[in-house]
């Protein structure tokens, strides 16, 4: 081997050892997949979804209504509870007119009552007549409180169909699907015009406008980080150039686990790691399941 040939391998290994100590200094201090809350909105109501207006990809407003499960049957049958209680109700009219005539035949027995009564101390009525008398205004007053009491009962019936008349109106109300939150429709699982039943999801939906990158880190890199703290996000723009963005620490686990075999660390052989999330505002450019990685700012 010629003093060209040596110098040649020196430079090489030299410039391979620079390479290496430069890339190992430019690593990333964690390794992680983006990530955002995802919510399932399923049915609340059985029957055929007479309206589903929404596509993937939709912008959706918290309380929209998107959606409609048939009501026909629960209107029909609300309709006949309608008729039913208005005809309990309507029992009132007769049972408080026979209340007046009620009234009415006491006031005219209790008024011969006293008659009677005078007239039995004064010798004038005999036994029979006084107890004649007494008989027929306790038959008024029991009759009386007969005809009072149906009015507690149809009340109380009037009352029975309301509560069922609300729960129709409770499964009407669940019948519309209203979606819960603002966001992405990410995806959509039934049609139009398909018939679904209590708890079938229908779409999912999540906040795009944040993502969480969800990292591990070591034990030893636990202390170097903290709720609230500005790290740098980094994504791929391409297959040399990365997005670099600032991302705020928003939780980190109390507890280890074993590390993910999808997941890289700065620390290689790591057994246990802590699980850590980053929020970041997301100008559509960073979809779930990308690679994300951080560096600490200090």
């Amino acid at each position: 081997m010629n003093k060209y040939q040596v110098v040649t391998l020196v430079f090489v290994a030299f410039a391979l050892s620079f390479t290496s100590c430069k890339e190992k200094d430019e690593l990333s201090d964690a390794y992680g997949n983006f990530e955002t809350t995802e919510v399932i909105v399923s049915a609340m109501a059985n029957g055929q979804l007479v309206q589903f207006n929404l596509e993937e990809g939709d912008q959706l407003k918290a309380g929209q209504m998107v959606g409609l499960v048939d009501t026909t049957d629960l209107y029909l049958r609300k309709l006949q509870l309608q008729s039913q209680r208005q005809a309990s109700l309507s029992r009132l009219t007769s049972v408080n007119a026979q209340l007046a005539v009620n009234r009415q035949q006491l006031q005219n027995a209790q008024n011969d009552q006293k008659r009677i009564h005078q007239l039995f101390e004064d010798g004038a009525a005999t036994p029979k007549q006084k107890d004649d008398i007494d008989g027929a205004v306790s038959l008024i007053v029991a009759q009386e409180a007969a005809t009072r009491s149906q009015i507690g009962s149809i009340n109380n019936e009037a009352e029975a169909i309301t509560r069922q008349i609300d729960q129709i109106n409770e499964a009407i109300r669940k019948s519309a699907v209203i979606n819960p939150i603002e966001g992405t429709v990410i995806g959509k699982y039934v049609e139009a015009a398909e018939t679904v039943n209590f708890g079938k999801p229908l779409y999912k939906i999540g906040d795009l406008s944040s993502m969480d990158l969800k990292v591990y880190i070591s034990g030893s890199q636990l202390s170097q980080f903290k709720i609230g703290e500005k790290v740098t996000v980094l994504y791929d723009r391409n297959a040399d150039e990365n997005n670099q963005l600032t991302g705020i620490v928003s939780w980190i686990a109390t507890s280890s686990e074993f590390t993910p075999k999808t997941i890289q660390t700065k620390e290689e052989r790591v057994d246990l790691v802590y699980a850590m999330k980053v929020r970041v505002s997301n100008d559509g450019s960073i979809k779930i399941g990308m690679p994300g990685e951080i560096k600490i700012n200090h």
